[in-house]
């Protein structure tokens, strides 16, 4: 699933006709592509491939001053059916991604266990900070928010939460995990 084509259709299908930039400048205000997987770098070539698709159309060109001239956009009704495709399917889908960490832990026994203790230590600093980075971008944008924006602030903060809580037991279960024998095979 693409999340910069659910990104596009809806916020043309929710604000109406948009060109590029104001595309662009409103993912950067709702900060998408900090909790989306929408890099705003990609919405322009996004947007010529699904105008040639025919899920968005080409409404008309306006210039301001001196600046370029820009293409609006608008969803097509066909881009609506595809909306409504994009949305179920996400909202249905309950998968995790497979996270490297994992596969790394699996052959990381020569490492030892104090290597290993400083590698989960770092990225539990890491995580830590993230988190409460967020945490302060939330207290900060959170007058600013509307509709459903704070639980997707809420997912990703608790989505954190839950790997510092692994990354906890790791720390804990790592001394007695690996044994000399363990490290030895490596």
């Amino acid at each position: 699933m693409s999340g910069v084509r659910l990104y596009i259709l809806g916020a043309l299908a929710e604000l109406g006709p948009m060109h590029g930039h104001q595309i662009r400048r409103e993912a950067q205000t709702n900060r998408t592509e900090l909790w989306a997987d929408v890099k705003v770098g990609s919405l322009y070539a996004a947007l010529g491939r699904m105008a040639d698709e025919g899920i968005i159309e080409a409404v008309r060109t306006e210039r301001a001053g001196s600046m370029p001239a820009r293409t609006v956009y608008a969803i097509t009704d066909i881009g609506r059916q595809e909306l409504a495709v994009l949305r179920g399917d996400a909202l249905r889908e309950v998968r995790l991604r497979p996270d490297p960490v994992d596969l790394a832990l699996q052959y990381s026994a020569a490492l030892g266990v104090d290597a290993l203790v400083a590698a989960f230590s770092n990225r539990r600093a890491a995580l830590a900070a993230e988190l409460e980075s967020w945490r302060h971008l939330r207290a900060e944008a959170g007058p600013h928010m509307r509709g459903t924006e704070p639980l997707s602030f809420d997912h990703l903060t608790m989505r954190l939460e839950a790997e510092i809580a692994w990354h906890d037991h790791v720390l804990a279960e790592l001394p007695t995990a690996l044994t000399p024998a363990d490290q030895e095979t490596l």
